[in-house]
Protein backbone atom coordinates (compact mmCIF):
# COMPACT_ATOMS: atom_id res chain seq x y z
CA UNK A 1 0.00 0.00 0.00
CA UNK A 2 2.83 2.51 0.63
CA UNK A 3 4.12 1.63 -2.84
CA UNK A 4 0.64 2.31 -4.24
CA UNK A 5 0.70 5.70 -2.58
CA UNK A 6 4.10 6.57 -4.08
CA UNK A 7 3.01 5.52 -7.58
CA UNK A 8 -0.15 7.53 -7.10
CA UNK A 9 1.84 10.79 -6.82
CA UNK A 10 2.48 11.60 -10.51
CA UNK A 11 -1.02 10.41 -11.35
CA UNK A 12 -2.65 12.61 -8.71
CA UNK A 13 -0.61 15.53 -10.06
CA UNK A 14 -1.79 14.71 -13.58
CA UNK A 15 -5.43 14.39 -12.51
CA UNK A 16 -5.34 17.56 -10.40
CA UNK A 17 -3.94 19.44 -13.39
CA UNK A 18 -6.70 18.07 -15.60
CA UNK A 19 -9.55 18.86 -13.21
CA UNK A 20 -8.44 22.50 -12.99
CA UNK A 21 -7.74 22.66 -16.74
CA UNK A 22 -11.16 21.16 -17.46
CA UNK A 23 -12.70 24.15 -15.72
CA UNK A 24 -10.42 26.43 -17.76
CA UNK A 25 -11.56 25.12 -21.17
CA UNK A 26 -12.30 21.89 -23.08
CA UNK A 27 -9.31 22.55 -25.34
CA UNK A 28 -6.97 22.80 -22.34
CA UNK A 29 -8.30 19.47 -21.06
CA UNK A 30 -7.79 17.93 -24.51
CA UNK A 31 -4.19 19.17 -24.98
CA UNK A 32 -3.32 18.03 -21.45
CA UNK A 33 -3.80 14.50 -22.79
CA UNK A 34 -1.10 14.96 -25.43
CA UNK A 35 1.35 16.73 -23.10
CA UNK A 36 0.64 14.43 -20.16
CA UNK A 37 1.36 11.25 -22.09
CA UNK A 38 4.45 12.84 -23.69
CA UNK A 39 5.89 13.60 -20.25
CA UNK A 40 4.89 10.11 -19.13
CA UNK A 41 7.11 8.63 -21.87
CA UNK A 42 10.13 10.14 -20.11
CA UNK A 43 8.68 9.48 -16.66
CA UNK A 44 8.44 5.77 -17.39
CA UNK A 45 12.07 5.73 -18.53
CA UNK A 46 12.93 6.69 -14.96
CA UNK A 47 10.48 4.13 -13.63
CA UNK A 48 12.14 1.46 -15.81
CA UNK A 49 15.56 2.45 -14.51
CA UNK A 50 14.34 2.35 -10.91
CA UNK A 51 12.66 -1.05 -11.50
CA UNK A 52 15.93 -2.58 -12.72
CA UNK A 53 17.81 -0.94 -9.85
CA UNK A 54 15.19 -2.22 -7.40
CA UNK A 55 15.63 -5.81 -8.58
CA UNK A 56 19.41 -5.60 -8.07
CA UNK A 57 19.19 -3.90 -4.65
CA UNK A 58 16.53 -6.36 -3.48
CA UNK A 59 18.77 -9.27 -4.52
CA UNK A 60 21.63 -7.75 -2.49
CA UNK A 61 19.30 -7.31 0.50
CA UNK A 62 18.22 -10.97 0.21
CA UNK A 63 21.88 -12.02 0.06
CA UNK A 64 22.67 -9.94 3.20
CA UNK A 65 24.98 -7.66 1.20
CA UNK A 66 23.34 -4.40 2.30
CA UNK A 67 26.62 -2.48 2.29
CA UNK A 68 26.57 -2.54 -1.54
CA UNK A 69 23.11 -0.94 -1.83
CA UNK A 70 24.28 2.62 -1.25
CA UNK A 71 26.93 2.29 -3.98
CA UNK A 72 24.37 0.97 -6.46
CA UNK A 73 21.98 3.80 -5.65
CA UNK A 74 24.54 6.53 -6.28
CA UNK A 75 25.51 5.07 -9.66
CA UNK A 76 21.82 4.93 -10.62
CA UNK A 77 21.39 8.61 -9.74
CA UNK A 78 24.21 9.48 -12.15
CA UNK A 79 22.50 7.49 -14.91
CA UNK A 80 19.16 9.18 -14.10
CA UNK A 81 20.66 12.67 -14.43
CA UNK A 82 22.03 11.72 -17.87
CA UNK A 83 18.54 10.50 -18.85
CA UNK A 84 17.01 13.77 -17.64
CA UNK A 85 19.43 15.92 -19.64
CA UNK A 86 18.63 13.85 -22.74
CA UNK A 87 14.89 14.34 -22.18
CA UNK A 88 15.28 18.10 -21.82
CA UNK A 89 17.31 18.36 -25.03
CA UNK A 90 14.89 16.18 -27.03
CA UNK A 91 11.89 18.20 -25.83
CA UNK A 92 13.42 21.54 -26.72
CA UNK A 93 14.92 20.68 -30.10
CA UNK A 94 13.19 17.60 -31.57
CA UNK A 95 9.69 17.31 -30.08
CA UNK A 96 8.38 20.57 -31.66
CA UNK A 97 9.03 19.18 -35.17
CA UNK A 98 7.29 15.90 -34.33
CA UNK A 99 4.22 17.65 -32.86
CA UNK A 100 3.94 20.01 -35.85
CA UNK A 101 3.91 17.02 -38.15
CA UNK A 102 1.55 14.84 -36.06
CA UNK A 103 -1.15 17.27 -34.86
CA UNK A 104 -3.69 18.97 -37.12
CA UNK A 105 -4.71 22.04 -35.10
CA UNK A 106 -2.20 24.93 -35.03
CA UNK A 107 -3.36 26.21 -31.65
CA UNK A 108 -3.04 22.70 -30.19
CA UNK A 109 0.55 22.56 -31.45
CA UNK A 110 1.45 25.95 -29.99
CA UNK A 111 -0.07 25.15 -26.57
CA UNK A 112 1.58 21.72 -26.39
CA UNK A 113 5.08 22.95 -27.27
CA UNK A 114 4.93 25.88 -24.85
CA UNK A 115 3.74 23.64 -22.00
CA UNK A 116 6.29 20.86 -22.57
CA UNK A 117 9.27 23.21 -22.72
CA UNK A 118 8.40 24.20 -19.14
CA UNK A 119 7.20 20.83 -17.83
CA UNK A 120 10.26 18.85 -18.90
CA UNK A 121 12.46 20.62 -16.31
CA UNK A 122 10.78 18.50 -13.65
CA UNK A 123 12.49 15.33 -14.95
CA UNK A 124 15.64 15.47 -12.75
CA UNK A 125 13.49 15.78 -9.61
CA UNK A 126 11.13 13.02 -10.73
CA UNK A 127 13.94 10.59 -11.59
CA UNK A 128 15.80 10.97 -8.30
CA UNK A 129 12.50 10.70 -6.42
CA UNK A 130 11.83 7.40 -8.24
CA UNK A 131 15.32 6.13 -7.32
CA UNK A 132 14.64 6.97 -3.67
CA UNK A 133 11.36 5.04 -3.80
CA UNK A 134 13.12 1.96 -5.18
CA UNK A 135 15.76 2.24 -2.47
CA UNK A 136 13.18 2.27 0.32
CA UNK A 137 11.21 -0.62 -1.22
CA UNK A 138 14.30 -2.79 -1.70
CA UNK A 139 15.35 -2.45 1.98
CA UNK A 140 11.78 -3.01 3.24
CA UNK A 141 11.23 0.60 4.37
CA UNK A 142 8.33 1.37 2.02
CA UNK A 143 6.25 2.78 4.90
CA UNK A 144 8.15 6.08 4.53
CA UNK A 145 7.03 6.56 0.92
CA UNK A 146 3.71 8.00 2.05
CA UNK A 147 5.43 11.06 3.56
CA UNK A 148 6.88 12.19 0.24
CA UNK A 149 3.56 11.42 -1.41
CA UNK A 150 1.59 13.71 0.89
CA UNK A 151 4.09 16.56 0.51
CA UNK A 152 4.11 16.39 -3.28
CA UNK A 153 0.37 16.04 -3.69
CA UNK A 154 -0.45 18.91 -1.31
CA UNK A 155 2.04 21.17 -3.06
CA UNK A 156 0.66 20.33 -6.50
CA UNK A 157 -2.96 21.04 -5.57
CA UNK A 158 -2.05 24.39 -4.01
CA UNK A 159 0.12 25.64 -6.88
CA UNK A 160 -2.25 24.33 -9.56
CA UNK A 161 -5.05 26.41 -8.11
CA UNK A 162 -2.79 29.41 -7.54
CA UNK A 163 -0.91 29.47 -10.86
CA UNK A 164 -3.63 28.38 -13.31
CA UNK A 165 -6.21 30.91 -12.10
CA UNK A 166 -4.00 33.49 -10.36
CA UNK A 167 -4.71 33.33 -6.61
CA UNK A 168 -2.77 34.27 -3.45
CA UNK A 169 -0.97 37.07 -5.27
CA UNK A 170 0.51 34.77 -7.92
CA UNK A 171 0.11 35.37 -11.69
CA UNK A 172 -2.65 33.66 -13.68
CA UNK A 173 -0.64 31.52 -16.11
CA UNK A 174 -3.52 29.45 -17.46
CA UNK A 175 -2.50 26.21 -19.17
CA UNK A 176 1.21 26.70 -18.46
CA UNK A 177 0.49 27.25 -14.77
CA UNK A 178 -0.06 23.49 -14.45
CA UNK A 179 3.48 22.86 -15.75
CA UNK A 180 5.08 25.14 -13.14
CA UNK A 181 2.90 23.64 -10.38
CA UNK A 182 4.00 20.10 -11.23
CA UNK A 183 7.71 21.02 -11.21
CA UNK A 184 7.37 22.66 -7.79
CA UNK A 185 5.51 19.59 -6.50
CA UNK A 186 8.16 17.14 -7.76
CA UNK A 187 10.91 19.19 -6.12
CA UNK A 188 8.95 19.29 -2.85
CA UNK A 189 8.46 15.50 -2.86
CA UNK A 190 12.17 14.92 -3.53
CA UNK A 191 13.37 17.19 -0.72
CA UNK A 192 10.87 15.64 1.71
CA UNK A 193 11.94 12.05 1.07
CA UNK A 194 15.64 13.06 1.26
CA UNK A 195 14.95 14.58 4.67
CA UNK A 196 13.17 11.45 5.91
CA UNK A 197 16.06 9.18 4.91
CA UNK A 198 18.55 11.53 6.55
CA UNK A 199 16.74 12.00 9.87
CA UNK A 200 15.79 8.32 10.20
CA UNK A 201 19.43 7.29 9.76
CA UNK A 202 18.55 4.93 6.92
CA UNK A 203 21.51 6.02 4.80
CA UNK A 204 24.11 4.89 7.34
CA UNK A 205 23.02 1.23 7.28
CA UNK A 206 23.53 0.95 3.52
CA UNK A 207 26.61 3.21 3.15
CA UNK A 208 24.63 5.81 1.23
CA UNK A 209 26.94 8.45 -0.28
CA UNK A 210 29.95 6.91 1.51
CA UNK A 211 31.69 5.92 -1.74
CA UNK A 212 31.13 8.72 -4.26
CA UNK A 213 33.44 7.43 -6.98
CA UNK A 214 32.13 6.33 -10.36
CA UNK A 215 31.94 2.52 -10.25
CA UNK A 216 31.87 1.24 -13.84
CA UNK A 217 30.95 -2.36 -12.97
CA UNK A 218 27.91 -1.19 -11.00
CA UNK A 219 26.88 1.17 -13.81
CA UNK A 220 27.10 -1.69 -16.31
CA UNK A 221 25.10 -4.00 -14.04
CA UNK A 222 22.32 -1.42 -13.55
CA UNK A 223 22.16 -0.62 -17.26
CA UNK A 224 22.20 -4.31 -18.20
CA UNK A 225 19.26 -4.97 -15.88
CA UNK A 226 17.38 -1.71 -16.53
CA UNK A 227 17.72 -0.83 -20.20
CA UNK A 228 15.37 -3.53 -21.50
CA UNK A 229 12.76 -2.28 -19.00
CA UNK A 230 13.44 1.37 -19.91
CA UNK A 231 12.96 0.61 -23.61
CA UNK A 232 9.92 -1.53 -22.82
CA UNK A 233 8.15 1.10 -20.69
CA UNK A 234 9.01 4.11 -22.85
CA UNK A 235 7.96 2.29 -26.03
CA UNK A 236 4.72 1.29 -24.32
CA UNK A 237 3.83 4.86 -23.41
CA UNK A 238 5.08 6.17 -26.78
CA UNK A 239 2.50 3.91 -28.39
CA UNK A 240 -0.07 5.55 -26.12
CA UNK A 241 1.05 8.93 -27.43
CA UNK A 242 0.52 7.58 -30.96
CA UNK A 243 -2.97 6.54 -29.85
CA UNK A 244 -3.68 10.08 -28.58
CA UNK A 245 -2.44 11.62 -31.82
CA UNK A 246 -4.92 9.45 -33.74
CA UNK A 247 -7.64 10.49 -31.29
CA UNK A 248 -6.79 14.16 -31.93
CA UNK A 249 -7.71 13.58 -35.57
CA UNK A 250 -11.26 12.80 -34.36
CA UNK A 251 -11.67 16.23 -32.71
CA UNK A 252 -11.35 18.07 -29.41
CA UNK A 253 -14.09 16.25 -27.45
CA UNK A 254 -12.86 12.68 -28.16
CA UNK A 255 -9.35 13.81 -27.16
CA UNK A 256 -10.63 15.37 -23.92
CA UNK A 257 -12.61 12.19 -23.11
CA UNK A 258 -9.55 10.04 -23.74
CA UNK A 259 -7.52 12.28 -21.47
CA UNK A 260 -9.97 11.58 -18.65
CA UNK A 261 -9.68 7.85 -19.38
CA UNK A 262 -5.91 8.23 -18.93
CA UNK A 263 -6.77 9.70 -15.53
CA UNK A 264 -8.84 6.63 -14.69
CA UNK A 265 -5.92 4.38 -15.60
CA UNK A 266 -3.55 6.50 -13.56
CA UNK A 267 -5.54 6.87 -10.37
CA UNK A 268 -6.87 3.31 -10.18
CA UNK A 269 -4.08 1.48 -11.99
CA UNK A 270 -1.63 2.52 -9.26
CA UNK A 271 -2.82 -0.42 -7.15
CA UNK A 272 -1.86 -2.85 -9.91
CA UNK A 273 1.53 -1.20 -10.35
CA UNK A 274 2.17 -1.30 -6.60
CA UNK A 275 1.59 -5.04 -6.56
CA UNK A 276 3.79 -5.39 -9.62
CA UNK A 277 6.57 -3.48 -7.84
CA UNK A 278 6.17 -5.74 -4.83
CA UNK A 279 6.31 -8.74 -7.17
CA UNK A 280 9.60 -7.50 -8.67
CA UNK A 281 11.22 -6.83 -5.28
CA UNK A 282 9.92 -9.88 -3.40
CA UNK A 283 10.69 -12.37 -6.17
CA UNK A 284 14.26 -11.07 -6.40
CA UNK A 285 14.61 -11.09 -2.62
CA UNK A 286 13.47 -14.67 -2.06
CA UNK A 287 15.66 -15.90 -4.93
CA UNK A 288 18.55 -14.22 -3.10
CA UNK A 289 17.51 -16.23 -0.02
CA UNK A 290 17.73 -19.49 -2.07
CA UNK A 291 13.93 -19.95 -1.96
CA UNK A 292 13.41 -20.24 -5.72
CA UNK A 293 10.90 -23.07 -5.23
CA UNK A 294 8.47 -20.61 -3.60
CA UNK A 295 8.45 -18.01 -6.38
CA UNK A 296 5.34 -19.31 -8.13
CA UNK A 297 3.46 -19.53 -4.82
CA UNK A 298 4.40 -15.92 -4.04
CA UNK A 299 3.34 -14.59 -7.46
CA UNK A 300 -0.04 -16.34 -7.24
CA UNK A 301 -0.67 -14.77 -3.82
CA UNK A 302 0.21 -11.30 -5.12
CA UNK A 303 -2.03 -11.88 -8.15
CA UNK A 304 -5.00 -12.74 -5.94
CA UNK A 305 -4.53 -9.55 -3.93
CA UNK A 306 -4.14 -7.45 -7.09
CA UNK A 307 -7.29 -8.98 -8.58
CA UNK A 308 -9.28 -8.27 -5.41
CA UNK A 309 -8.37 -4.58 -5.58
CA UNK A 310 -8.88 -4.23 -9.33
CA UNK A 311 -12.30 -5.90 -9.34
CA UNK A 312 -13.38 -3.66 -6.46
CA UNK A 313 -12.15 -0.61 -8.37
CA UNK A 314 -13.93 -1.73 -11.55
CA UNK A 315 -17.20 -2.02 -9.64
CA UNK A 316 -16.77 1.45 -8.14
CA UNK A 317 -15.99 2.97 -11.55
CA UNK A 318 -19.15 1.50 -13.03
CA UNK A 319 -21.33 2.61 -10.11
CA UNK A 320 -19.95 6.15 -9.80
CA UNK A 321 -18.96 6.85 -13.41
CA UNK A 322 -21.08 9.98 -13.76
CA UNK A 323 -19.87 11.40 -10.44
CA UNK A 324 -16.22 10.96 -11.43
CA UNK A 325 -16.70 12.50 -14.87
CA UNK A 326 -18.60 15.48 -13.49
CA UNK A 327 -15.47 16.63 -11.59
CA UNK A 328 -14.01 17.91 -14.88
CA UNK A 329 -16.69 20.57 -15.37
CA UNK A 330 -17.86 19.39 -18.79
CA UNK A 331 -21.35 19.25 -20.36
CA UNK A 332 -23.95 16.49 -19.96
CA UNK A 333 -23.43 15.39 -23.58
CA UNK A 334 -19.71 15.10 -22.91
CA UNK A 335 -20.36 12.85 -19.90
CA UNK A 336 -22.79 10.67 -21.88
CA UNK A 337 -20.17 10.15 -24.59
CA UNK A 338 -17.52 9.26 -22.00
CA UNK A 339 -19.49 6.67 -20.00
CA UNK A 340 -19.18 3.75 -22.51
CA UNK A 341 -15.43 4.34 -22.72
CA UNK A 342 -15.18 4.18 -18.93
CA UNK A 343 -16.89 0.77 -19.00
CA UNK A 344 -14.21 -0.50 -21.38
CA UNK A 345 -11.45 0.93 -19.18
CA UNK A 346 -12.81 -0.73 -16.03
CA UNK A 347 -12.36 -4.20 -17.57
CA UNK A 348 -8.91 -3.25 -18.89
CA UNK A 349 -7.86 -2.42 -15.31
CA UNK A 350 -8.71 -5.98 -14.25
CA UNK A 351 -6.61 -7.42 -17.06
CA UNK A 352 -3.78 -5.02 -16.23
CA UNK A 353 -3.68 -6.07 -12.56
CA UNK A 354 -2.89 -9.66 -13.48
CA UNK A 355 -0.50 -8.93 -16.34
CA UNK A 356 1.80 -6.49 -14.55
CA UNK A 357 2.30 -8.81 -11.56
CA UNK A 358 3.53 -11.68 -13.78
CA UNK A 359 5.46 -9.32 -16.04
CA UNK A 360 7.39 -7.88 -13.09
CA UNK A 361 7.93 -11.31 -11.57
CA UNK A 362 9.99 -11.98 -14.71
CA UNK A 363 11.99 -8.79 -13.98
CA UNK A 364 12.58 -10.07 -10.44
CA UNK A 365 14.11 -13.28 -11.81
CA UNK A 366 16.72 -11.15 -13.59
CA UNK A 367 15.55 -11.75 -17.15
CA UNK A 368 14.37 -8.27 -18.11
CA UNK A 369 15.33 -8.85 -21.76
CA UNK A 370 12.59 -11.43 -22.13
CA UNK A 371 10.04 -8.79 -21.14
CA UNK A 372 11.31 -6.54 -23.92
CA UNK A 373 10.49 -9.24 -26.49
CA UNK A 374 7.04 -9.70 -24.96
CA UNK A 375 6.44 -5.95 -24.97
CA UNK A 376 7.51 -5.62 -28.60
CA UNK A 377 4.95 -8.19 -29.72
CA UNK A 378 2.20 -6.54 -27.63
CA UNK A 379 2.99 -3.06 -29.00
CA UNK A 380 2.94 -4.20 -32.61
CA UNK A 381 -0.53 -5.70 -32.12
CA UNK A 382 -1.65 -2.59 -30.21
CA UNK A 383 -0.47 -0.08 -32.83
CA UNK A 384 -1.89 -2.06 -35.76
CA UNK A 385 -5.25 -2.30 -34.00
CA UNK A 386 -5.53 1.42 -33.11
CA UNK A 387 -4.47 2.48 -36.62
CA UNK A 388 -7.08 0.26 -38.27
CA UNK A 389 -9.86 1.20 -35.86
CA UNK A 390 -9.24 4.95 -35.46
CA UNK A 391 -7.56 6.02 -38.68
CA UNK A 392 -8.43 3.51 -41.39
CA UNK A 393 -12.03 2.59 -40.47
CA UNK A 394 -12.64 5.80 -38.43
CA UNK A 395 -14.62 3.92 -35.75
CA UNK A 396 -15.70 5.47 -32.39
CA UNK A 397 -13.10 5.87 -29.66
CA UNK A 398 -14.92 3.32 -27.47
CA UNK A 399 -13.84 0.64 -29.95
CA UNK A 400 -10.36 2.16 -30.02
CA UNK A 401 -9.95 1.76 -26.26
CA UNK A 402 -10.51 -2.02 -26.55
CA UNK A 403 -6.87 -1.98 -27.66
CA UNK A 404 -6.04 -2.05 -23.95
CA UNK A 405 -7.61 -5.51 -23.63
CA UNK A 406 -5.44 -6.81 -26.47
CA UNK A 407 -2.31 -5.24 -25.00
CA UNK A 408 -2.61 -6.64 -21.47
CA UNK A 409 -3.63 -10.14 -22.56
CA UNK A 410 -0.65 -10.28 -24.92
CA UNK A 411 1.71 -9.28 -22.08
CA UNK A 412 0.32 -11.83 -19.63
CA UNK A 413 0.50 -15.05 -21.66
CA UNK A 414 4.30 -15.31 -22.27
CA UNK A 415 5.11 -13.99 -18.75
CA UNK A 416 2.92 -16.65 -17.15
CA UNK A 417 4.46 -19.48 -19.15
CA UNK A 418 8.01 -18.25 -18.49
CA UNK A 419 7.52 -18.37 -14.71
CA UNK A 420 5.88 -21.78 -15.10
CA UNK A 421 8.82 -23.08 -17.17
CA UNK A 422 11.37 -22.53 -14.34
CA UNK A 423 14.01 -21.62 -16.94
CA UNK A 424 14.93 -18.63 -14.77
CA UNK A 425 16.19 -20.77 -11.88
CA UNK A 426 19.89 -20.32 -11.14
CA UNK A 427 20.19 -16.95 -12.94
CA UNK A 428 22.62 -14.59 -11.16
CA UNK A 429 22.46 -10.79 -11.19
Amino acid sequence: MPIAASILVPNINFITNNIFLGHLSEQSLAIAGITGVYYLVFGTMGFGLSSGLQAVMSRRAGENRSAEIGLLFLQAVRIAIAFAITGILVTNFIAPFILKYALHNDKDIEMAISFLRIRIWGLPFLYIYQMRNSLLISINQSKYLIIGTIAETTSNVFFDYALIFGHFGLPALGFNGAAFASIIAEFTGLITIFSVIHFKGIGKSINLFTNKKLHYNSVRLILHQSMPIVVQYSASVASWEYFYILIEHHGTQPLAISNIMRNLFGIFGCFAWSFSSASNSMVSNIIGQKLEHRVKELVIKITKLALTFSISVAILINIFTRLFLSAYGQSESFINEAIPVARVISFALILQSVSVVWLNAVVGTGNSRRNLITETIALILYCVYVYLVLEYFNLPITIGWISEWIYWITLFIPSYFYIQSKKWMGKKI
